[in-house]
């Protein structure tokens, strides 16, 4: 066997693995979670960084927001994007103080104000919380807030097809007069 078809297969493997576990992930945040919070990350930007670009190119943050979105959508959830310039972790989950200037190295988010110490990512988390409640409590009406009624929650088309006598349980078909179009009588199933 050729070493670039062994190369391709591998290629395809590890792609397919990706794209199992991406979906995996995103389906048991949907079914654990109705309001899921996102980022809005400047990747273009972090790709930028040859350190880490190639495994930010891995992590796929794109598909992951695209596959939360349609799951939410689909499933009745709530996707909130936060700006790329919300400050969730530099910003106190205490007391709401923004500090200035927090680099990337220092991974404690320590306040000045009220002296609370958190890891970096749990305030940012809890910040995005925050921002997720303070969202849904205003109500925009979109599908999936609370005070939106999801009738129809996955959006799929709803049809109504017509019925051939003598084919499965579907309805029953009336003769029409001669030279008048035939009309279908629907039977809807009792459960």
């Amino acid at each position: 066997m050729d070493a670039d078809v062994r190369r391709r297969r591998l290629l395809y493997r590890a792609a397919n693995l990706r794209s199992d576990a991406l979906h995996k992930f995103t389906s048991g945040v949907r079914a654990e979670y109705g309001t899921v919070v996102i980022e809005n990350l400047n990747v273009a930007g972090m790709l930028r960084n040859p350190r880490l670009a190639r495994r930010i190119a891995d992590a796929g943050f794109g598909e992951i927001r695209r596959q939360l979105t349609y799951k939410g959508e689909w499933g009745g959830g709530t996707t909130i994007v936060s700006d790329r310039w919300y400050p969730s972790s530099k910003t106190c989950s205490g007391c709401g103080v923004v500090k200035a200037k927090l680099p990337l190295r220092v991974r404690v988010f320590a306040c000045d104000a009220c002296g609370l110490v958190l890891d970096r990512e749990v305030n940012a988390a809890r910040n995005l919380v925050a921002l997720a409640a303070a969202q849904c409590s205003a109500g925009t009406g979109v599908a999936g807030d609370q005070g939106a009624a999801a009738l129809n929650p996955r959006r799929a088309d709803r049809k109504t097809r017509t019925t051939h006598p003598g084919r499965g349980r579907g309805g029953l078909v009336a003769q029409p007069p001669m030279g008048q179009k035939r009309e279908t009588v629907l039977r809807t199933p009792q459960r």
